[in-house]
Parts: C-alpha cells; sequence; structure tokens
C-alpha cells in the first residue's frame, strides 16, 4: 500500500518537471527569435553604412580622376598651343 502513493508522488513530480521544463524551452525559442532579429539588424545597419561610405569615397575618387584627367589635357592644349606660335 505505501507504494502507491510514493509512486503517484513520483509521477506528479516528474509530471510538474517536464511541464516546467517545456516552458522553458519555449521561452528559450522566442529568446533565440528576439536575438536572431536583434542580430540581423545589426547587420543590416552595418552594411548599409558600408554601402555608404563605399558610394562616397567611389564618387569622391571619380572627381579626383576627372579633375586630374582635365588637368593633364590643359596642360597637354597649352603645350601645342605653344608650339604652333
Amino acid at each position: 500500500m505505501k507504494r502507491i502513493p510514493m509512486m503517484f508522488a513520483f509521477v506528479l513530480g516528474l509530471g510538474l518537471t517536464a511541464g516546467a521544463y517545456a516552458q522553458t524551452a519555449g521561452q528559450d525559442l522566442k529568446n533565440a527569435g528576439h536575438e536572431t532579429k536583434e542580430a540581423t539588424k545589426d547587420a543590416a545597419k552595418g552594411t548599409g553604412k558600408a554601402v555608404k561610405t563605399g558610394a562616397r569615397k567611389t564618387k569622391n575618387g571619380a572627381k579626383h580622376v576627372t579633375h586630374s584627367a582635365a588637368s593633364g589635357v590643359e596642360k597637354g592644349a597649352d603645350k601645342v598651343e605653344d608650339k604652333t606660335r
């Protein structure tokens, strides 16, 4: 007779433990989802910043090359003009 209450207590304790574990696992999944969301946002911000920086540097580099080429053409035109006088 003493075994039945002991067995009942064991089964009840096991059930409560499994229920608590299931709640913890569900919360862990929610936390993982939120962390993934935040990591994605951070990665997107970093990518956006890199794209803006790259575009700005490309624009400045193109301006520099254009001005250098124009200056070179101007010098060449001046030399030709001096030779033709």
